[in-house]
């Protein structure tokens, strides 16, 4: 296990400043053994307040890239913004492939998260569930895998990101863009260019 580098902070990897350098000297092994001093990633950060109105919408529509190379991005800049996030997948096997891909989707980063299996959920910055549950308090909520919201009421953000190569995908995604325009929400739809962009079609 690589130890603390000397000169931190001393807060065993948990410091803003100090972890990415810590976390580009370590291996894979290094980080999923040490996934357990993480929980407390940036979770004293304060986020934006979290309402009880209609949240704000998302729809990412993915076609050139999987859902590995697109979510990670989002949940960073979830992070930066100081909002706790929630995944809810549709199938505990996508759930458990996430769970490795958010340690190892970079060789000089990570992000810091937890399931139910991990313990201290509700200090969990990014919290990987197959459940309604939002223990972190978590002010943006993801869906993939075919996850659906029971309500769009509790959060500042709601995002979808659907594989738009496959017909159920797409099906549930119109019908979840029916559901949040109904109960009042702000919705827009996301698609990303040739040059890797995502841009705002609706």
């Amino acid at each position: 296990m690589v130890q603390p580098l000397s000169g931190d902070c001393g807060l065993l990897r948990n410091c803003v400043t100090c972890l990415p350098t810590w976390a580009a000297m370590c291996s894979v092994d290094d980080l999923l053994s040490a996934r357990g001093n993480f929980c407390m990633y940036r979770s004293e950060r304060k986020a934006e307040s979290v309402t009880d109105g209609a949240a704000e919408v998302l729809f990412y529509h993915l076609e050139r890239q999987p859902l590995e190379k697109v979510l990670p991005s989002l949940l960073e800049k979830t992070i930066e913004r100081g909002w706790r996030a929630v995944i809810q997948s549709g199938s505990e096997e996508r759930l458990e492939a996430l769970d490795l891909a958010l340690w190892t989707y970079r060789d000089d980063s990570f992000l810091a998260h937890g399931t139910r299996k991990d313990g201290m959920s509700e200090h969990q910055p990014i919290y990987l569930t197959t459940g309604p549950e939002t223990p972190n308090g978590a002010g943006v909520r993801f869906f993939i895998d075919g996850a659906t919201a029971e309500t769009f009421q509790g959060f500042v953000r709601i995002v979808y990101l659907f594989d738009g190569h496959d017909p159920e995908a797409v099906k549930i995604a119109r019908q979840q863009w029916t559901a949040a325009k109904q109960a009042g929400c702000q919705v827009t739809y996301w698609q990303q260019a040739n040059n890797g962009r995502w841009e705002k079609k609706a």
